[in-house]
């Protein structure tokens, strides 16, 4: 009986062990092979400084230097507008004639007072009237002379400054009712107003030469010079804006027109990456590359570029002279993770 039970017991034990080892094998197996999908091949580049031109080109529209508004202060009848569209004027012209009713009822009402005074005055001299008849008088002379100084700016408008009429809303007889009557604008010089990045803030000074192109002036080269500087950087793009001034002599240079602003800031010995190293952080304009450490592990560090140079991008900060970035396989990677370098 003894016999039967262990001829039963026997082939039991051996399946179990036979089933145990397969287990371990099996586990042997994938762990070999989950250490194998964990180490990406990757190919590598040496990044190295490099001299690099500190060239920097920036596009916009050209823009008026100063923009004014002719209009009076009070609605009134057009009698006269003396330029059109295109023509140049210089400070102090002539522009519109309004009509000139109320201008002339100020006027003599204003005269009748300068003499009542007058006498007034001669009879306060002597004792003839009290000091408060001669102030109430001379608080209504006052009060005149401001209303027909006032009549008189709305009634001649001239030029406040030297440019040319961009804008006519009115003909002459027309009842001026709030817009504009007239827009001149500035044009010697003109201005353009780039956004600078924020690498270039300590770079840029006023002052600065600039070279400007226009595109529709076709190869002819305009110098511009630094003139303002805002004190604010965006904190969403990182960029600051930057007037720069073109003397525009002959007035070729008109607003609107498409324009590219360059500085040459010199030269800077700065790394340099292949561009197919970049990373692009989703949802923001920050860049990073996969930096290969001394243990095959690569960490995924932030990098400030610089100008692009063909195939490469020079490095402002994050890397230094001698690094190996990956070039390959960058969407397989994580930070921390293992690498297998191939050439």
């Amino acid at each position: 009986m003894k016999r039967n039970t262990l001829w039963v017991i026997i082939p039991i034990l051996m399946a179990a062990m036979s089933v145990a080892c397969s287990q371990k094998k099996s586990e042997d197996i994938n762990s070999h092979q989950t250490a194998q999908n964990d180490t990406v091949r990757v190919r590598v580049a040496e990044v190295h400084e490099q001299m690099v031109a500190q060239i920097f080109e920036y596009t916009a529209v050209i823009r008026p230097e100063a923009v004014n508004n002719i209009a009076p202060t009070v609605p009134g009848r057009i009698d006269r507008i003396f330029v059109e569209i295109g023509d140049f004027v210089t400070v102090g012209q002539k522009l519109v004639q309004m009509d000139a009713t109320q201008l002339r009822q100020a006027k003599t009402q204003l005269d009748n007072l300068k003499a009542s005074f007058k006498r007034l005055d001669e009879l306060y001299k002597v004792g003839g009237v009290s000091k408060s008849d001669w102030d109430a008088m001379k608080t209504q002379l006052d009060v005149a002379q401001n209303t027909y100084d006032n009549l008189s700016e709305n009634t001649q408008l001239v030029s406040p400054l030297n440019g040319v009429v961009t804008m006519r809303n009115y003909d002459s007889g027309d009842l001026f009712t709030g817009n504009p009557i007239l827009q001149i604008q500035q044009i010697r010089p003109v201005k353009l107003v780039i956004n600078v990045s924020e690498s270039q803030y300590n770079d840029i000074k006023k002052g600065m030469e600039a070279k400007i192109q226009i595109d529709i002036l076709g190869k002819e080269e305009y110098i511009g010079r630094v003139s303002l500087i805002h004190p604010t950087l965006d904190a969403r793009t990182h960029t600051f804006p930057v007037e720069i001034t073109i003397p525009n002599a002959n007035a070729k240079v008109r607003p609107g027109m498409y324009a590219r602003a360059v500085f040459n800031l010199g030269s800077r010995n700065n790394v340099v990456v292949p561009d197919n190293a970049i990373v692009k952080q989703p949802g923001s304009g920050d860049r990073y590359v996969y930096l290969l450490n001394d243990d095959n592990t690569v960490s995924y560090v932030q990098v400030m570029l610089g100008r692009r140079l063909d195939a490469n991008y020079e490095v402002l900060s994050g890397l230094k002279d001698g690094d190996k970035v990956a070039v390959t396989s960058l969407t397989r990677l994580k930070d921390g993770i293992n690498v297998q370098v191939v050439e």
